[in-house]
């Protein structure tokens, strides 16, 4: 466990050195952030009506309800590029093939490219809701923070095994998966990223509801915005640990086969 720790612990503090060289990111996005939230807020202010307010879940503003669509898609593209642009860098830096031949297994390799990038996200996270708290309204007070972390770290055990399967097809194909932008682009219009899905025509809410993105939004809304406990959302948390646990030692093992089937073939490094 301790070597574990220690593995997971250098892979971060690699990608911290390497983001710390460019600091001005960190406060251009800080600065991106603060436009994010007064544009979603101003937004909102513009489309509210009763019609709008009806749809909603009771209690809940449009532009709560669309912020927290927008960061969570943030952490949901995380899940899906990070393992890619991480398998990429390293390419591209010619470190592939050195990590590659140590003792680190390959489940650590891929947890460890992936802890700065979500760290990172997390941190971008809640400086778009700080902002939107300090300046706009947003109803940070009522979150149960315990549950928040909990449907983060199910999001990220539901769909980093995409993630990782993209990685596997970008090593094997050399160049980016397209059904991950499908993938994206179609939760962003049916899993309640920007609307209720009960304003969906019948045959989109279908596809929604089997859909795990709508219920780790749901289960997202419900801790931020209203407070709600773990066993509160204990439905959604269970399809999505459902969704990852099938998903992500499914995606290992491809990942593994791809690896050593490029091995095999010397086409490891090649772009």
């Amino acid at each position: 466990m301790r070597q574990l720790l220690r593995d997971l612990l250098l892979f971060f503090e690699r990608d911290l050195r390497i983001a710390a060289t460019y600091r001005s990111p960190f406060i251009l996005e800080a600065i991106e952030a603060l436009f994010g939230a007064a544009t979603f807020y101003y937004v909102a202010r513009f489309v509210d009506s009763p019609a709008l307010r009806e749809a909603l879940p009771q209690g809940e503003t449009y532009f709560a309800y669309s912020l927290v669509g927008f960061v969570f898609f943030d952490y949901l593209n995380a899940a899906l590029d990070t393992f890619d642009r991480s398998l990429q860098e390293a390419r591209d830096t010619g470190t592939l093939e050195p990590l590659l031949v140590t003792q680190v297994t390959l489940p650590v390799m891929l947890i460890g490219s992936a802890f700065y990038p979500f760290a990172a996200t997390t941190l971008r996270i809640a400086v778009y809701l700080g902002w939107a708290a300090v300046f706009f309204d947003f109803p940070l007070r009522t979150a149960n923070w315990v549950a928040v972390g909990a449907v983060l770290l199910a999001t990220l055990l539901a769909f980093s095994g995409l993630g990782v399967l993209s990685a596997a097809y970008l090593l094997l194909f050399k160049r980016g998966n397209p059904a991950k932008w499908f993938i994206l682009g179609v939760s962003s219009i049916v899993s309640g990223m920007l609307f209720p899905v009960d304003i969906l025509p019948r045959w989109l809410q279908l596809i929604a509801y089997l859909n795990p993105v709508t219920y780790a939004l749901d289960a997202m809304r419900g801790t931020l915005l209203d407070g709600a406990g773990i066993f509160s959302i204990g439905r959604p948390l269970l399809i999505l640990l459902a969704f990852g646990a099938v998903l992500l030692p499914v995606s290992v093992l491809v990942f593994s086969w791809v690896l050593g089937r490029t091995k095999v073939t010397g086409t490891l490094t090649h772009s």
